[in-house]
């Protein structure tokens, strides 16, 4: 069975490198790690769904069924040998090779010229504003420390880009902005 990779099954296959975790861990882990910034996980459904399907595809099988009086009995998953082959076969994929991956952002500038240009530039100040106010919050999450002991850096590669690509997202918004201000970028708005 050939499985479509997504940044979840990635997520739950890497977290299952460490060892054995029952789904309510893997979330845990993804939200205290920060992969959830990179990571969708969306609703508790979508990673149980996703954890069924990577064990049909006999990515990850059931290592234990765990007991607690406190908590309802949880089922621990763990990884298959074919698992991790997978998941360093897809990490060596996408560490490799650039994608499309078909963010908003660029679908709605391909539609600005549907409205005026000082709309289109309001709009894109606000945008700028909240990429400020993001930069703060990424630059903060690169100083974060658990129990007194910076996070090494390799755990925060994933935030070090998200700032490289918000900076330069801000900056070329800047760009657009004083284009739009002083004329040199202009359209007609299309139909109402």
């Amino acid at each position: 069975m050939t499985f479509r990779r997504s940044s979840l099954a990635l997520a739950i296959l890497g977290l299952l490198e460490n060892g054995p975790l029952h789904p309510y861990g893997i979330q845990r882990l993804i939200k205290q790690w920060g992969k959830d910034q990179v990571v969708n996980v969306g609703q508790r459904t979508s990673l149980y769904r996703m954890i069924v399907r990577l064990e049909e595809a006999d990515l990850i099988t059931v290592g234990s069924t765990e007991r607690d009086e406190r908590y309802p009995e949880r089922t621990v998953y763990q990884l298959t040998d074919q698992g991790r082959e997978v998941c360093r076969s897809w990490l060596a994929e996408i560490l490799t090779t650039p994608r499309n991956e078909f963010p908003e952002f660029p679908a709605g500038l391909s539609f600005v010229m549907l409205l005026p240009p000082k709309t289109a530039g309001e709009l894109l100040g606000q945008r700028r504003e909240l990429l400020t106010k993001r930069i703060a919050e990424l630059q903060l999450e690169l100083r974060t420390k658990v129990d007194g002991q910076p996070i090494p850096r390799f755990a925060l590669l994933e935030t070090e880009y998200q700032v490289a690509v918000t900076v330069a997202e801000a900056k070329w918004i800047d760009g657009i902005l004083h284009d739009l201000r002083t004329g040199k970028l202009s359209w007609a708005p299309g139909p109402a």
